[in-house]
């Protein structure tokens, strides 16, 4: 059976077939072009040129920097560093040898001239006491005293002065009495210090052997002239006769044969005038010349005859008891230059502050003081610049130097002295400390804003800008006291300023 030929064209079928697959790809291809534009229009949003990201990057527009205005007490202090210093330094040197000039030991003759050595020496810590022994020079003691007028020579007797009567009121408070404070040496206080010298248990120094030959030589002069003026005075040694006394008065100068020629023939002139009678009165006036001289020099010597303390065996102080603080010198050395520092047993603080800040300061003022392991003090500032003792001891140049410049250049550090209670800090010596100085105090909370929010106007006015409603309004006040970067202000009258405004300090 023959098939029949298909109908040209696609079958139902088929055509159904293939419209369903285009309208499939249709889909797909707009689907997949929604999705390229959406991914471009993502990627392009997302996006940026270097400009663009630079311009996104820009800090904002600067607005003021404000801080709040606080209600607060202000304390206004000057801080500066120091070290801690036992008070009233001073170097000790010997006014003169010890014994007699000359000798080792005061024992030996004048001419035993004896180079000085330090046989025992001062030791550096202890306390003196007024009547101490400070050291041993060539076996003689130096002794300590209180006294304001420094020892600058031998005291003995027939000496007179300030440092006389200061020997005599150091005596009577030790005990001695010399019976007198006139400030004349004399024998009674020649007594007074053999008895000190005895308890200690050293001699005094006593007349040495030159000094009792050269008493016995004066003494022996006057004799002498004495016999020259008798002799002068009878030169016939009787009623015509030569005399005995004429033989003495030879040595001594007194008239030898002329005198005698002239007591002979003394009768041939009634009145006594003529070449032999102004002979002999030339004599005699010459014989009691040489009398006078010979009393002066005695007496003189005796006036300085007999115990005496000789220049370096004193040493007088202002404040005893006092701590020997450094040693200059060791056995054996020679105490040519100063011997010792000693300072008094007070603790005291010094430094040193600007010139500006110490503008600020006065005696008086309250301080505190905290060494570097913490400990703490109160004090009180007891001198200023060139009131503070300038003899510091060692260690202390820089403030030495520091009130050597203040007293030149004002711009100059100042040195400062902090007294401290007694018996405070003594164990802190040569440490270093703060020091803080209260030199101001408000009364009680005031309106207080940061330094750098003060600002002074064309008018010579201090204001502040306050921030209020958006807008920046300037406000005139008065300042106060500065303390700690904070200054207390008042507003002007008729201007507003309180506690919890915002004034501007930079931009």
């Amino acid at each position: 059976m023959r098939r029949r030929p298909e109908p040209a064209g696609p079958r139902p079928g088929r055509v159904r077939r293939l419209v369903g697959t285009r309208s499939g790809q249709l889909t797909v291809v707009v689907t997949a072009v929604a999705l390229v534009g959406a991914g471009g229009w993502f990627a392009g949003s997302r996006m940026q040129s270097p400009a663009d990201a630079a311009a996104a990057h820009r800090p904002p527009e600067a607005g003021p920097v404000t801080v709040t205005v606080e209600r607060r007490s202000l304390t206004a202090s000057v801080v500066a560093q120091g070290s801690v210093e036992f008070a009233s330094p001073r170097s000790v040197t010997l006014a003169g040898p010890v014994g007699s000039p000359g000798s080792g030991s005061g024992d030996a003759g004048a001419g035993d001239s004896v180079t000085q050595r330090v046989t025992k020496s001062p030791a550096a810590g202890v306390e003196v006491k007024e009547g101490d022994v400070l050291m041993q020079v060539s076996g003689r003691p130096v002794l300590v005293l209180r006294g304001t007028v420094p020892m600058y020579r031998t005291l003995g007797p027939g000496a007179s002065g300030d440092d006389v009567g200061q020997l005599q009121r150091a005596l009577t408070r030790l005990g001695f009495n010399p019976g007198s404070t006139s400030g004349t040496y004399g024998q009674s206080d020649a007594a007074a210090v053999s008895r000190w010298y005895d308890s200690e248990g050293y001699r005094a120094m006593e007349p040495t052997v030159a000094d009792k030959q050269q008493l016995g030589t004066l003494e022996a002069a006057v004799t002498t002239a004495q016999q020259a003026l008798l002799a002068a005075r009878n030169p016939g040694g009787g009623s015509g006769g030569s005399g005995g006394t004429r033989g003495p008065a030879e040595p001594g100068g007194g008239p030898a044969e002329p005198g005698g020629a002239s007591g002979e023939s003394g009768g041939g002139s009634e009145d006594g005038s003529g070449a032999d009678g102004d002979a002999a009165e030339l004599r005699l006036k010459s014989a009691q010349q040489q009398l006078d001289a010979a009393n002066a020099a005695l007496s003189a010597f005796q006036a300085g005859y007999g115990t005496k303390v000789p220049a370096g065996e004193v040493v007088f102080l202002p404040e005893l008891p006092a701590r020997l603080d450094k040693v200059s010198v060791k056995t054996g050395d020679n105490p040519s230059g100063p011997v010792a520092t000693v300072t008094s047993s007070k603790v005291v603080v010094r430094a040193v502050v600007p010139a500006d800040d110490a503008e600020l300061l006065h005696q008086g003022m309250r301080a505190r003081v905290e060494t570097t392991d913490g400990t703490e003090a109160d004090g009180e500032v007891v001198a200023l610049g060139d009131d503070v003792p300038k003899d510091a001891p060692a260690g202390t140049g820089k403030q030495q130097g520091a009130s050597d410049g203040g007293s030149g250049d004002g711009s100059a550090p100042v040195p400062v002295q902090i007294s401290v209670p007694a018996g405070t800090l003594a164990e802190k010596a040569a440490e270093s400390a703060k020091v803080t100085i209260e030199v101001g105090s408000s009364e009680g909370k005031v309106l207080t804003v940061p330094v750098a929010a003060l600002h002074t106007s064309a008018d010579g006015k201090a204001r502040v800008r306050v921030v209020r409603g958006g807008e920046v309004v300037d406000v005139p006040v008065e300042a106060g006291l500065s303390a700690g970067g904070q200054v207390e202000v008042t507003p002007s009258p008729g201007a507003a300023l309180n506690s919890g405004d915002q004034v501007v300090v930079g931009r």
